[in-house]
This record gives C-alpha cells, structure tokens and sequence, in this order.
C-alpha cells in the first residue's frame, strides 16, 4: 500500500480480451490511493468500450473516455495526461490495456519513486528478465537492446528499456513537460525521456 494519491492512464486499443484481467489484477489494497484510473479508448473496433463502461459501475474511480476515431498511442497518453493535471494525483502511472507491464509492481515502484526523488521513472521489462519470457520476440529483443545503446549515447543516459510504456511521472512533470507538443504516436515515451532529459529532471 502507497499512501500517494495517484491516478493510472491506460491507454487501450482493441484490448477487450486483456483489459479486465489487468484491472482485476490491480491490487485491491491500493484502492484508497487511487484518484482516477483514466482509460482512454483510442477508437477500439472491438468491445474495449463496453468492458471499461461496465468496470466503471463496479469502480467509482474507473472513468472511461472514449475518441470516437483511432487518434494514436500518443494521443491516448496527452488526453490521460491532461486529465492527471486535473485531478490534482501527485503521481501517474501509465499502464497498458494489454497486460505486458504489471500492475502489482506499482505500490514498490511509487516508494522507490518517492525516496529517490524522482520526477520520471521508467518500468524495464530487460533489467526484470521478463523480457522474453513475457512474449517478447527475439528479433524485437535484439533490437531493444541496439536502440537502447545508441539512446543512451545520444542522451547521456544508462537506462535498459527506452521502449518500455510503464512509465511513472510526478506531479512536477505532468504540470510541466509540453505533452501537447510531443507525437501521437509510439514515440511519444522516448520524447518524454528526451523532455525530462532537456529540462534537467531526475
């Protein structure tokens, strides 16, 4: 249990067959902490609509926006970003619909976040080891790590996972990094790191 008060913004794309078990698996004892769980339906052609419409009457704090079209994976995390601001949580955490980060793992990481000062941190699926065994191709794995390298050489940084969407931002960072200006695509993360990067933040 964590108590910051946080908000989680999942973006989620044709992932009704996923995103109740990842909503299930969020632990029950953080519920006094949760703020919001904003997820936002990128134009799903599938049921994604209808399994966060029925979660939200279950949840009071599940709160369902829907584009009517498929904006972008970028997009989705602007308008969930946005709404952070909003709702005043002193942390955000994104967490895909699809099930590949874990949620279990955020009271332990939002402690970390908190005793480090950090303004950004970033989940990585290489430094757990649960790269490959969580579905991870091997051709995709192999080039995670190149990127990676080269990344971390144009950013003067040492992280293991630049690709990694499970990313936590302080109340500092979502009242002040230009998410606007950033792409709505997936490159929206490294554009993040890239941000924090530019304006000195830990």
């Amino acid at each position: 249990m964590t108590d910051v008060k946080f908000s989680i913004i999942m973006p989620a794309f044709n992932a009704a067959d996923h995103i109740g078990t990842v909503l299930d698996r969020i632990p029950v004892v953080l519920q006094p902490s949760i703020k919001n769980i904003w997820i936002v339906n990128d134009g799903s052609k599938d049921l994604t609509g209808a399994v966060a419409d029925a979660f939200a009457l279950k949840n009071g704090s599940v709160r369902p926006v829907h584009f009517d079209k498929n904006r972008g994976y970028g997009a989705a995390l602007k308008k969930g970003l946005s709404l952070c601001k909003d709702d005043g949580c002193e942390v955000a955490v994104c967490l895909h619909a699809d099930g590949q980060y874990p949620p279990e793992v955020i009271p332990d990481a939002i402690g970390i976040m908190r005793e480090k000062s950090f303004d950004i941190m970033q989940g990585s699926r290489i430094a757990s080891g649960t790269a490959l065994s969580g579905g991870m191709p091997v051709y995709k794995f192999l080039a995670n790590r190149a990127l990676t390298f080269f990344e971390n050489i144009v950013f003067g940084l040492s992280l293991t996972d630049y690709h990694s969407g499970m990313l936590f931002y302080s109340r500092r960072a979502i009242k002040s990094l230009p998410f606007d200006s950033f792409s709505d695509s997936f490159d929206f993360d490294v554009e993040v790191i890239a941000s924090a990067r530019a304006h000195r933040y830990k």
